[in-house]
């Protein structure tokens, strides 16, 4: 069995043994900076990950999988949620790729990709910038398509206006990393083009008159 797939399952069986009160709540908390393993670690990662979303409403019978096309819309956003905090733990693109495609929902790639992008949005300094970068760019290359991605940033260009109110450097950090995925061949040129910057004059057609608005 695969390293990584054996660290999901430990970590799934604890987080429910905790949730069934088999182990006690702090029993993860009682193993924080004392294991060496990195797998043990990332076991005990994935069942403190799964408990907070279980706080958050995620159910953890589940946590043994149902099939994409079972699962609510609420809780296909909350194993998102989960995916992308396990990555920005783990760092690992090709974990986070393997449980993207256990979702089973090809159709529902543009909400990863809207998260994923307000959280570059929400951090400070450039580690999760960059982490999302290569994350995006392994998913372009492997399962996400063009319409999934475009859809994703065009949401994020639609609500950024209400982004900004919470994250005042939202429209720099935007423009960043936009012009970034477009250097790397994460979308293309008509996509990058469309992102929204505050304080731009967006020149409208001739039958405006060629004004400036």
């Amino acid at each position: 069995m695969r390293f990584c797939l054996f660290f999901q399952l430990v970590g799934q069986f604890i987080a429910r043994a905790v949730a069934d009160e088999i182990l006690s709540k702090s029993y993860i908390e009682s193993y924080k900076g004392k294991v060496d393993c990195e797998n043990a670690r990332a076991a005990l990662g994935r069942a403190t990950v799964l408990l907070s979303m279980k706080r958050g409403g995620l159910r953890l019978d589940n946590v043994w999988g149902t099939g994409g096309g079972q699962r609510p819309v609420e809780q296909l956003v909350q194993e998102i949620d989960m995916l992308l905090k396990e990555y920005q733990v783990s760092g690992d693109v090709g974990e986070a790729e393997r449980c993207l495609r256990e979702l089973e929902v090809p159709h529902f790639h543009h909400e990863l990709v809207y998260k994923a992008i307000v959280m570059v949005l929400e951090s400070t300094g450039e580690t999760t910038f960059k982490m999302i970068l290569k994350m995006l760019k392994s998913l372009w290359e492997s399962i996400i398509t063009v319409d999934q991605m475009s859809r994703g940033f065009e949401r994020v260009y639609k609500e950024i206006p209400d982004i900004h109110l919470d994250v005042p450097q939202a429209y720099t950090v935007m423009e960043q990393f936009v012009e970034q995925c477009h250097q790397m061949g994460i979308i293309v040129k008509e996509l990058r083009d469309l992102c929204p910057s505050r304080g731009r004059k967006r020149f409208v057609s001739e039958g405006d008159g060629g004004r400036f608005k």
